[in-house]
């Protein structure tokens, strides 16, 4: 069996010797949509992360391309039926980050809630060597016990950041973006509810187009001053240039993002330039990729090529 990987890069370091042992394997750290024509032909399985798996990729691709691989949960980036239609299999691997979602979740509202930017900045800055107090009177933290998390989208990494609010003694509420509250253990709610009575804002959803844009500014504004929003779902559920304006009139205290409409993220985006950079926490759609996550995606990507066998 020939397999090729297109984009390997988002993959690092972590061993695909599970996927080796399955026949040739050649990767690729990434490709154009040109690139991948050519270097897709010949092959029984092709795994793509962000390449465009769609007719002109079928017709370079066929007849000897079997599978197509996801290195990942989203499919969004493959025509699963032009697929089906040249019986081509398409399988991805669901389930593998949540802890790892879960926790890089947990990260942004910890050191947004904990003001961690600001008082790093107190004491890398010597300002806080040059004082005469022990300590730093004037922008203290609030405890989360008491609190409540508003979940956007209660699947499996909604369900786990839930848990750890509960730890915290916080009350959860969500808002389903399927429109099906399927979820018993907390009450569910409008998103209009939810982003008035949370001071946490959780987004755990995919982006489809019922969740496209769902929190825009003017709904920003019907938050507590007091209130973060972290996303860690999709880019684009909540608008990325409204979440900058909504820092900047202090409308909300916090914004985390691991993942934005755009990636990487624009050197001219406004989330780079607010008036209070020590309230936006961003990181470089990371949460998925803990050492563990990747490990178990190999893994699993590993068994769906088994079906071939």
């Amino acid at each position: 069996m020939r397999i090729v990987f297109l984009d390997a890069l988002t993959m690092g370091d972590t061993p695909l010797t599970e996927i080796e042992k399955l026949g040739e394997l050649v990767c690729y750290e990434s490709s154009t949509a040109e690139q991948a024509l050519e270097r897709v032909k010949g092959f029984d399985v092709a795994i793509v992360n962000k390449i465009i798996v769609n007719d002109e990729f079928l017709d370079a691709a066929c007849p000897t391309l079997k599978m197509v691989c996801e290195a990942g949960t989203g499919i969004n980036n493959i025509d699963v039926e032009a697929c089906q239609k040249r019986g081509v299999l398409v399988r991805n691997v669901a389930g593998y980050s949540t802890d790892s979602v879960a926790q890089m979740t947990w990260m942004h509202i910890l050191m947004l809630s904990g003001h961690a930017f600001y008082y790093r900045d107190k004491v890398m800055s010597g300002s806080y060597s040059a004082g005469n107090v022990h300590t730093d009177p004037q922008n203290p933290f609030s405890e989360l016990v008491g609190k409540t998390i508003g979940i956007v989208g209660m699947g499996a990494i909604g369900r786990q950041v839930a848990k750890v609010a509960e730890a915290f003694g916080m009350k959860v509420i969500y808002y389903s973006t399927s429109g099906t509250s399927h979820c018993t253990d907390y009450p569910s709610v409008s998103i209009e509810e939810l982003l008035s009575q949370s001071d946490v804002v959780s987004i755990n959803a995919p982006y489809n187009n019922r969740t496209a844009g769902l929190i825009d500014y003017g709904k920003m504004k019907l938050m507590k001053p007091s209130a973060i929003i972290v996303n860690t779902g999709r880019g684009g559920i909540a608008v990325e240039e409204d979440l900058a304006k909504a820092i900047d009139n202090e409308v909300i205290a916090g914004v985390g993002l691991d993942v934005y409409i755009r990636e990487p993220l624009p050197k001219d985006s406004p989330l780079l330039r607010t008036k209070f950079p020590q309230r936006v926490s961003l990181t470089p759609h990371t949460a998925w990729q803990s050492i563990e996550a990747r490990g178990r995606l190999a893994a699993e990507m590993a068994n769906n090529i088994k079906e071939l066998l």
